[in-house]
């Protein structure tokens, strides 16, 4: 009997409970679609809903003027106002299901603006795990990072990250973590940006893309020596989506920092707010050359700074490249 009543329930397609029951069905719209009432019982006229937004999530003010119950309310009020009557129950999750699933309409899709979310549509299983971080895969994770990144006693390991301006635009900045040097990234936008419309998977033309910045930032790491390129740890951002190629064409193993957690690229973090003395939020990087950034990072590099004991990275930089040139120096690249 047990594995005949599963059976029976697990037929499909099957009717809303809303669609057969009209006395709950009214019971659950009354009180979705509840107003707002004077001590006379009178109702209070409140502003016009405004026109369906679809998938958009409407502002607070747009909300329908009501004192709704929540669906979850509905459902537990159920058991105390109909204690005796089983074919008087349902769950919240059968009633957002009958307010947001097409098809299965048995109550009407204008009282979404009753919700206190005001939300005009749930977001799938599927895509709140859809997340855009498919690029970080178990092996680029800092977890994985060489335990020698950590300590700042070898040279050769970065950090990175973007600094964004207006219309999409922005330049890369790296940081050898032992003398702090920095380098900038040109990362011009691309032919044809603001003048033909945008398609839809296609290429970035704001000038980060995946494939503009694995380019762009090769171009940068391979004019350093081989043993100063070992690892970069860099942000979530997918722009670096394409980091196998870049560690293909410069030998640089690239690592991704946890989500919410830049204190795993301190260094970095660091210098981007002052290189913020140089492109102020609000403003557009784009407008300078490879020259004008090169010239940035030189003055940037050339201060003194109290974690190398008032040394200034360049200095620092240049110590590092004069021992690796030293014979009998191992290459460990």
């Amino acid at each position: 009997m047990a594995q005949w009543k599963a059976q029976q329930a697990a037929k499909r397609p099957k009717m809303a409970r809303l669609a057969t029951n009209d006395r709950l069905r009214e019971y659950v719209q009354d009180r979705l679609a509840g107003s707002v009432r004077r001590v006379d019982g009178g109702i209070v006229v409140g502003p016009e809903p405004p026109a369906w937004k679809g998938l958009n999530k409407p502002h607070r003010q747009d909300r329908r003027w009501v004192t709704a119950w929540s669906p979850e309310q509905i459902s537990h009020r159920l058991k105390v106002d109909f204690p005796d009557d089983e074919s008087m129950r349902i769950s919240h999750e059968a009633i957002y299901q009958s307010l947001f699933i097409q098809g299965r309409g048995a109550l009407k899709r204008e009282l979404v603006t009753c919700l206190r979310t005001g939300r005009a549509l749930r977001r799938p299983r599927a895509r709140a795990q859809n997340r855009p971080q498919g690029h970080v895969t178990a092996d680029v994770v800092f977890s994985e990072r060489p335990a020698e990144a950590a300590d700042r006693a070898v040279p050769g390991h970065w950090e990175g990250d973007l600094i964004i301006g207006t219309g999409r635009s922005a330049i890369g900045t790296i940081v050898e973590r032992k003398s702090r040097s920095t380098l900038l990234v040109h990362l011009p936008r691309l032919e044809g940006y603001g003048e033909i419309l945008p398609v839809k998977n296609g290429p970035a033309l704001g000038g980060y893309g995946a494939v503009a910045m694995s380019a762009a930032l090769s171009a940068s790491m391979t004019k350093l020596p081989e043993q100063l390129r070992k690892t970069l740890t860099w942000d979530r951002g997918k722009e670096l989506s394409a980091h196998a190629q870049f560690a293909l064409e410069t030998g640089t193993k690239v690592f991704f920092a946890d989500p919410h957690s830049p204190w795993q690229r301190p260094t970095n973090e660091n210098t981007n707010g002052l290189l913020r003395q140089y492109f102020s939020k609000g403003t557009d990087p784009s407008r300078w050359s490879a020259e004008d950034l090169e010239a940035v990072a030189l003055a940037l590099n050339n201060r003194p700074r109290k974690s190398l004991d008032w040394k200034t990275p360049a200095e620092v930089f240049a110590e590092q490249l004069r021992s690796l040139q030293q014979p009998g120096v191992a290459s460990t690249g």
